[in-house]
């Protein structure tokens, strides 16, 4: 793995550059080794591609306090990040077994901060933690040859600014038997006070790429934040808005909440949405949503629908099932 040089790294630049970066390098360098960096941003909430923003993000105190609020490409949670919350991006090869693939990513940062001193290891399908507390959540992007996968790294953050922007729903929170966010997260310098953040960030070069730098010029900077603009449209932030017939919400352990809302014309499906905090493998609307409508809006209709398309919903959202999927949509 190689670690991916901006040539001006002390340069606070805002959510959007990084996640185009991801972009960036997983198409131009997209035969090449794996890739690896780090960032961090000013005081920002983060939020999942299919979140519904009304939903997870306290946007009256974002803007009181002025923290930024952007919409990301993968599926999974919304986080708040700042100077002090470090993000790690990785780029590598695609592959068939996407599990797998990223178990053997949280299992190499619990390594790397073992080989600290921390007591980490792997949580659930996407967490690791630190002395049974969370310090890093993290989420996969899919492309047809690259994989990107990103998350956080809890150095130290501004623990009001982290209560107050984002708003995790009451089921998550009872689903690991928790009262508030607070009693779930820690920091790294909470559990070692004297380790200094820039000695953590070479440590976890050398631990992931053993000192191998792919450096980036000027030229690379420009096209990234050509990338970058789409990031920045409302439409794109805040979603689009329908008319919902039907809202159904629930939880799928090791899968991701769901909330559901299905547009029924007469019995027909005209429109469906899908958002949560779950890991889609594919366009969601292309292979699995856009497929179901004009079908009645019954169970075995729908069921019907996917084994005449012979879609396969654990290829569209990982680890959920069709019998799952159908439930979905009628409890």
């Amino acid at each position: 793995m190689k670690y991916a040089q901006l040539p001006c790294e002390a340069t606070i630049r805002t959510l959007p550059f990084y996640l185009a970066m991801e972009e960036y390098l997983a198409d131009r360098y997209g035969n090449d080794d794996d890739l690896f960096f780090m960032w961090q941003v000013r005081p920002t909430v983060i939020f999942g591609r299919n979140q519904r923003i009304e939903a997870e993000v306290n946007v009256n105190y974002c803007k009181r306090h002025g923290i930024q609020f952007f919409r990301r490409k993968s599926g999974g949670g919304c986080v708040y990040a700042d100077g002090d919350n470090i993000m790690f991006s990785v780029v590598m090869s695609r592959v068939s077994d996407t599990s797998a693939l990223f178990k053997n990513y949280t299992d190499s940062v619990v390594e790397m901060l073992c080989s600290l001193g921390f007591d980490a290891c792997a949580s659930g399908r996407n967490d690791v933690l630190v002395c049974g507390r969370k310090v890093s959540g993290n989420a996969v992007y899919m492309l047809p040859k690259r994989c990107i996968i990103h998350g956080t790294m809890l150095f130290d953050t501004n623990l009001e600014h982290m209560l107050n922007a984002i708003s995790p729903s009451d089921s998550k929170l009872e689903a690991r038997g928790v009262s508030s966010v607070r009693s779930r997260i820690t920091t790294l310098r909470e559990h070692m006070p004297d380790l200094d953040i820039e000695r953590f960030k070479k440590h976890a070069i050398h631990a992931f790429c053993s000192n191998s730098v792919l450096a980036l010029n000027h030229r690379d900077i420009a096209e990234i934040y050509r990338i970058s603009l789409p990031y920045y449209h409302p439409t794109w932030i805040y979603g689009d808005s329908i008319r919902e017939n039907h809202t159904l919400h629930r939880r799928i352990e090791g899968v991701g909440e769901f909330r559901v809302c299905v547009s029924v014309n007469l019995d027909i499906i005209g429109h469906i949405t899908l958002s949560g905090d779950y890991f889609p493998l594919a366009d969601l609307d292309t292979f699995l949503l856009t497929p179901l409508k004009g079908c009645r809006y019954c169970r075995d209709a729908v069921s019907d629908r996917l084994l005449e398309k012979s879609i396969n919903v654990s290829d569209v959202i990982m680890s959920l099932t069709n019998l799952d999927f159908v439930n979905l949509l009628f409890e």
